[in-house]
């Protein structure tokens, strides 16, 4: 279905990506689903899914620019080495969502991603690992908040010690960086047209 943004575009979309802002339909055209195989950008996702629980996407989209300058590019070696002044620091950020146990778990995760990249050689590889580098394509009915694969792998993350890596919030994440893709039909992004990043 075309649908108008408010500027004139008309291109299909998931229906979540209609009503006008500009900055959640950027997203959707030019990053969700998207094939990722960056470990900087697949860190800074894990991290963004980890802070929006419980918030809306929109929310920490809109606060993504203030996120990245504030976690140091989501440089995972960075991350690692935060202390508690960094922690306060971060927790007086008024630009970001101030939440201790998330800014405590994104430092726990960076640990545990370099550990994971050292292991697989990156992270890239041991995230498609799961999936035999093949992105898993929409099924028929619903689109679900989590499946075996997203249980699978975040019961593994937990393991390593990651921490706000729940099935839902790891299944956002599969989507976000097109491990899965979920562009409904009628979206001129779904599979078949979306593009590696």
């Amino acid at each position: 279905m075309n649908m108008n943004d408010g500027s004139g575009d008309l291109l299909p979309r998931c229906a979540w990506a209609r009503g006008g802002d500009a900055l959640y339909t950027a997203y959707h055209d030019r990053e969700w689903g998207t094939q990722s195989f960056q470990d900087r950008h697949l860190f800074e996702m894990l991290i963004l899914e980890g802070f929006q629980a419980g918030l809306s996407w929109r929310t920490i989209l809109n606060k993504r620019d203030a996120f990245r300058e504030a976690f140091d590019g989501f440089d995972p070696e960075k991350v690692a080495r935060y202390g508690p002044d960094k922690t306060d620091e971060l927790m007086g950020n008024q630009g970001i969502v101030r939440n201790r146990l998330k800014i405590l778990s994104a430092v726990g995760n960076a640990q545990a991603f370099l550990s994971i990249q050292k292991e697989y050689g990156s992270f890239s590889n041991y995230l498609w690992g799961w999936v035999d580098n093949t992105p898993v394509l929409p099924g028929p009915g619903p689109v679900p908040t989590q499946t075996p694969l997203s249980d699978a792998i975040s019961r593994d993350l937990m393991r390593r010690g990651m921490r706000f890596v729940g099935s839902v919030i790891i299944y956002s994440f599969l989507q976000a960086v097109g491990v899965v893709n979920d562009h409904e039909p009628g979206c001129f992004r779904h599979p078949g047209k979306a593009q590696t990043g």
